[in-house]
């Protein structure tokens, strides 16, 4: 005969029952996220998402190296989202750079996992108690607890605490800041409420981080980062785990169209190495043979502001900025008129430097604020936009590469231009380092301000080792990578304003900076009687490298100027001196 239950047992009865069946399932899913993902949150994920997400659950060092379009966002999206509702109270702290790159996380949840996921997000909606995603407040908060918020990684961010610990484009981010500031933020471990039974004592959850980023170079110490990962991955003795996924994984699963990675590949502008980097997930090393060095070139990219494109000004109203006191604003121009469709390595490349003189006025320091490249012009055409750019960017000399077909540029801007495009007028301007040069001017009132540069083996090994010596002295500052400049942009008044590709071109200048230091650090080089030999590998160029080369020749002449003479230096001494010096006399008096 059945004993009879009272309704206060049979009440703790399925109790204990739905109890049991919420850890089963709840240990199932925790194992299985990628199984959640669809009986849950509605996602029809793709097979290397779902191994990338069992992954980033089941190992607390994670790095995930993936190449544009891929989707890298929107899966960090679904973990957090699912690591949230299996594991109540956790906190997830998301870090950049850049504090909106961050929030791009909470904008996927938002706008997506929200919005687009059928009843999946009905679910969702049932977990999630408030979300925003603004400047000054991008979180997402959870009704058991769990917590998503966004902070910058910079050393403001002290005193945050958080059980998972995300960090988007890590290679970004000082790896000073990344040590001393963001994982200091894993010193507390979730606190379930097991922890209370005796029995599991000591079974506290051990924290997570996830890095995320796209390659980078090999010098950088985020490839020794990724190095390290690897091998603690196949130790097998930690939960680590590193994943890198290149574009042909996001083509097989149509994430990307092949007409699109064919067009980029074909295009006129198409550079190897940063396609490597971002597309093809592979950090790229320069050769033993290269004269520049990556950590030399990184070290100056100091430069947050550029010049823009002119057009940009004058659609705008923009004021180009004055001269400082004492600059010589110098641009530089090697001089390529064949398009690269048939030669594939040649373009004109325009440098504007901002050189003022250091406080010792002793030389120039340069600042290299403007990049553009060119190819396929006529004499004529790039004539014109010689002497256009530079009377509108208000340039005090000009260096202009006068072998080959610079010659033909060189006869053109020796006379009065009138400019269809401005509609100005444009005084003619005459060699000031070369009288055969110089006579070929027939205008008596041009501007002798025209560097002629007409290169020989010597003088090319010079300006190379010039160069590399002012990098290195830390006389030259360039712009910064255009990753970093995109905050720096939204500063300009009227940004909001602008069209979607006003916006683009003004990241331009910093994109085509990005572009010279792969092509200077893909130089190899030989050296013969003492002289150095630039050379560019198959495919490559260096019409940007040589531009530059010829401006900080220029330079380096300038600031001799500024030197004292050595019987200027003496004579000041002797001026010092406390007593009056006698005047000499000899024989020859």
């Amino acid at each position: 005969m059945a004993v009879k239950q009272t309704v206060k047992e049979v009440i703790a009865e399925k109790s204990e029952r739905l109890l049991s069946g919420i850890a089963y399932w709840a240990a199932f899913y925790r194992l299985n996220p990628h199984r959640f993902a669809k009986d849950f949150l509605n996602l029809n994920l793709r097979p290397f998402q779902q191994i990338n997400l069992y992954e980033m659950m089941n190992n607390v060092n994670t790095i995930y190296l993936a190449s544009r379009g891929q989707g890298k966002t929107f899966l960090m999206a679904v973990y957090c989202v699912i690591r949230c509702i299996l594991y109540p109270g956790t906190k997830i702290a998301i870090a950049s750079k850049i504090k909106s790159q961050a929030g791009e996380v909470i904008d996927k949840i938002e706008k997506i996992l929200l919005k687009e996921c059928g009843w999946g997000s009905a679910n969702l909606h049932n977990e999630i108690s408030s979300i925003s995603n603004t400047l000054n407040k991008m979180e997402c908060n959870f009704k058991n607890g769990s917590c998503i918020f966004v902070v910058t990684a910079s050393d403001t961010s002290r005193g945050h605490r958080a059980n998972v610990l995300i960090i988007d484009e890590y290679r970004m981010v000082d790896p000073v800041i990344i040590d001393k500031v963001l994982r200091k933020f894993l010193t507390a471990s979730r606190e379930p409420g097991y922890l209370k039974n005796a029995k599991y004592k000591g079974m506290v959850e051990r924290n997570a981080q996830i890095w995320a980023s796209s390659a980078w170079y090999k010098s950088h110490w985020s490839y020794d980062k990724a190095v390290s990962q690897f091998k603690m991955m196949l130790s097998g003795k930690h939960s680590y785990f590193i994943a890198a996924l290149p574009y042909q994984l996001a083509l097989k699963e149509d994430l990307l169209k092949e007409e699109d990675i064919i067009d980029e590949m074909t295009e006129d502008t198409f550079d190897e190495i940063s396609f490597s980097i971002e597309m093809g997930c592979l950090f790229y090393g320069q050769g033993n043979d290269s004269f520049f060095k990556y950590d030399d070139i990184a070290k100056c990219r100091k430069l947050k502001t550029s010049f823009y494109p002119l057009d940009i000004y004058h659609k705008r109203g923009i004021n180009i900025p004055d001269l400082e006191p004492n600059e010589r604003r110098i641009m530089s121009v090697d001089v390529a008129l064949m398009a690269s469709r048939k030669t594939k390595n040649d373009a004109t490349a325009i440098w504007i430097n901002r050189a003022v003189p250091t406080d010792s006025q002793m030389t120039y320091k340069s600042n290299y604020v403007y990049l553009e490249t060119h190819e396929g012009q006529t004499t004529d055409e790039l004539g014109q936009m010689v002497m256009r750019y530079f009377y509108e960017y208000n340039c005090t000399d000009l260096v202009l590469d006068c072998n080959g077909n610079g010659l033909g540029i060189y006869d053109y801007i020796t006379k009065d231009r009138l400019d269809s495009e401005t509609g100005k007028t444009y005084g003619a301007l005459c060699a000031c380092n070369n009288d055969e040069m110089a006579m070929r001017c027939k205008a008596k009132n041009a501007k002798r301000i025209v560097w002629c540069i007409k290169g020989n083996s010597k003088f090319n090994s010079d300006i190379a080792k010039q160069f590399r010596a002012s990098i290195q002295n830390g006389n030259i500052s360039f712009l910064i990578s255009d990753l970093d400049a995109k905050e720096e942009v939204k500063k300009i008044i009227g940004y909001s304003n602008m069209t979607e590709l006003e916006k683009a071109k003004l990241l331009l200048p910093y994109i085509q900076t990005n572009f010279f230091v792969n092509e200077a650090i893909s130089l190899d080089y030989e050296i013969s009687s003492d002289l150095v030999k630039l050379k560019e590998k198959s495919g490559m160029r260096k019409d940007r490298v040589s531009s530059i080369l010829y401006n900080n020749a220029v330079v380096q002449e300038l600031s001799n100027k500024l030197k004292p003479k050595a019987k200027d230096e003496i004579k000041s001494l002797v001026d010092k001196l406390p007593f009056k010096v006698r005047k000499s006399t000899s024989e020859f008096d």
